[in-house]
């Protein structure tokens, strides 16, 4: 008969964040946890598409976050616009990069989390912005 303690310690220990700076952010990339200080956030309006029904208020916002290595824009919806106002420093778990007219967008979805946080001692890199760089998707034949 085993003990209930005994039952929970095959379970792998939860592993510890690897926290990932901006200037790391990668095309394609997922599973990115990083500390970010909010430059700017600007609400983006919503637009209906002919024929599709009514978005149960969709808020979406661009946000431009950063810390001391780049910056990069974070597209933010719903209730995750109410976190990312200017100044504030939130902890973005499980962010995933978004490809969107050739540029990077950080993005948290559902399987991902955002936290605020104790305000950053850093000040953001806004001269190496990440969603600048356009990148072009290149097909290598074998």
């Amino acid at each position: 008969m085993s003990t209930p303690a005994a039952q929970g310690a095959d379970k792998p220990p939860l592993r510890k964040p690897v926290f990932t700076k901006v200037d790391q952010l990668r095309p394609g990339t997922n599973g990115h946890t990083l500390t970010v200080k909010v430059v700017s956030a600007t609400p983006v309006p919503g637009r209906a598409r002919p024929g599709a029904p009514a978005p149960a208020s969709s808020r979406i916002a661009e946000c431009l976050v950063g810390d001391e290595t780049g910056a990069i824009v974070f597209t933010a919806r719903n209730d995750q616009v109410d976190l990312l106002k200017p100044d504030a420093t939130v902890i973005l778990r499980n962010a995933k990069i978004d490809m969107f007219k050739g540029s990077m967008r950080l993005a948290v979805d559902k399987w991902g989390r955002i936290e605020a946080t104790e305000p950053a001692s850093f000040t953001v890199k806004e001269d190496n912005n990440l969603s600048l760089v356009e990148y072009e998707l290149v097909n290598v034949a074998e």
